[in-house]
């Protein structure tokens, strides 16, 4: 192990003297919404993306500007050595953990350190992968008459592949399964999820309409967890989902010939209308 971190960090000195190769990303955008009988109101975005190559290793960093201070959220760093992986993930960002199912949220608190480096090695064995990280995670993956499966010791198992014109992915994560069916039926996309979402996409690339009916979300009870966020299961707090009734949502989308994207959506859930305009570079 030790060795491989040594490997990594001679890695990262020798891309320094490389030929390297710098692009620079980001989107901007402006919204207004009317929020049905509340204030309307506004807001904007505008995110960064510098990644950087040298041969195989690659540093990726990302940063919110809009605001007073511009902030960091990701520096990562990924590079291979014949067939092993090093990635590290250098930032250590506050996030929120959401699950649609049960409606819940667990915020992260600041003692936990998501940061770390990650090694994983893989080998192919015939029409197979056989990987494996520092954690002990073993990962066998292939596509076999075109279908792609995934399974690891951690007790996530992926089955995805078209059949019959249907695009298929069914997933096991330690003995819950989710599922998704897409399909195209005379130029409309359709897609039905086990949580019971149904989208269907209308138009062309930069000319869309996107209609979707979303589920009702049940109780969640209330759950403690601790100041420091620490607590394993319910995070930072204590928090608290009521139900939602079931919704609608309808938003179209215009590729404008400046560039900009212009999209309005509108809900059922608070008969709302939002207006968006976007640019990508």
């Amino acid at each position: 192990m030790k060795k491989l971190i040594a490997l990594f960090a001679v890695s990262a000195v020798v891309s320094t003297s490389a030929s390297a190769a710098i692009a620079l990303s980001g989107t901007a955008s402006v919204s207004y919404d009317d929020n049905g009988t509340a204030p309307s109101g506004t807001s904007y975005d505008a995110d960064l993306s510098v990644v950087g190559t040298a041969g195989t290793t690659t540093v990726t960093i990302g940063m919110d500007v809009e605001g007073r201070n511009a902030t960091i959220t990701g520096a990562d760093m990924a590079t291979t050595i014949g067939p092993v992986t090093i990635a590290a993930d250098m930032h250590d960002e506050l996030s929120i953990a959401t699950t649609y199912v049960a409606g819940g949220q667990i915020f992260e608190g600041s003692a936990a350190d998501d940061t770390g480096v990650t090694i994983s090695v893989d080998a192919p064995i015939g029409d197979a992968t056989v990987g494996v990280d520092d954690s002990g995670v073993l990962t066998v993956s292939g596509t076999w008459s075109g279908i792609a499966m995934t399974s690891s010791t951690d007790d996530v198992t992926t089955v995805a592949g078209s059949i019959a014109g249907m695009d298929v992915s069914v997933t096991n994560d330690g003995g819950a399964t989710t599922w998704s069916l897409g399909t195209t039926v005379s130029g409309v996309a359709l897609t039905l999820a086990s949580s019971q979402k149904v989208t269907a996409t209308f138009g062309l690339a930069g000319n869309t309409m996107v209609v979707s009916s979303i589920p009702k979300v049940k109780d969640a009870v209330q759950k403690d967890g601790n100041s420091l966020g620490t607590h394993a299961t319910n995070g930072y707090g204590s928090w608290i989902v009521n139900s939602v009734a079931a919704y609608s949502t309808v938003a179209i989308s215009r590729s404008l010939t400046s560039g900009a994207t212009l999209a309005a959506t509108y809900s059922t859930k608070d008969d709302s209308l939002t207006l968006k305009a976007s640019v990508a570079f």
